[in-house]
């Protein structure tokens, strides 16, 4: 190993010096990503999106700090071979480094954007139409329950009427009011 590391000029001595450590440490990130003990705010955090610029608001985060590094790096040792000038090969490193933490962080942009909380905002049902899943009694004497699409989803609430007479399943309804988080005022259509 020793004889190795001394037949490197300074070059690739600082390229491995680079390399190894930040390929160490890039491992044990993804060990730790996939058995859910990684950091989550590379999704929720690297990926905040700023609403006025539309794109990820943290540049220099430790997970960049470490694409950068990788890509640097390797690009320089792979290709010290090919191009002799040292410039040219640690301006194509920089390149790479960039470009990788450009595209890890555009992945990472685009998971944030496919997140959903799941969370159904009741309000949201008012104005919109559903179908009677239970008969709603007449005059608010009791619930019936409403069938209806919300946010992308098919929910059912429980129903009241101030009508007359009992809407029969089956019958179209409009959500004119929210009473609580579970019960909706509906009038028929």
């Amino acid at each position: 190993m020793e004889l190795w590391w001394t037949s490197l000029d300074l070059y690739l001595q600082i390229m491995w010096g680079i390399a190894i450590p930040f390929s160490v440490i890039f491992i044990i990130q993804m060990i730790m990503t996939f058995i859910g003990m990684g950091d989550s705010s590379d999704v929720a955090g690297d990926a905040d999106v700023d609403a006025n610029a539309g794109m990820p608001m943290h540049f220099f985060t430790f997970r960049n700090l470490v694409n950068f590094f990788l890509g640097f790096s390797w690009t320089g040792i792979s290709c010290y071979e090919i191009i002799g000038n040292k410039a040219w090969l640690t301006l194509l490193g920089v390149f790479v480094g960039l470009l990788l933490v450009s595209i890890v962080m555009g992945l990472l942009y685009a998971l944030s954007r496919a997140t959903q909380s799941g969370n159904i905002d009741i309000n949201n049902a008012v104005g919109h139409t559903a179908t009677v899943y239970y008969t709603i009694p007449a005059a608010g004497k009791g619930a019936g329950k409403v069938q209806m699409s919300i946010q992308q989803a098919i929910r059912e609430y429980d129903a009241l009427s101030e009508a007359d007479e009992a809407i029969p399943t089956g019958r179209m309804v409009r959500i004119k009011s929210v009473v609580d988080a579970h019960t909706l005022l509906v009038e028929t259509l």
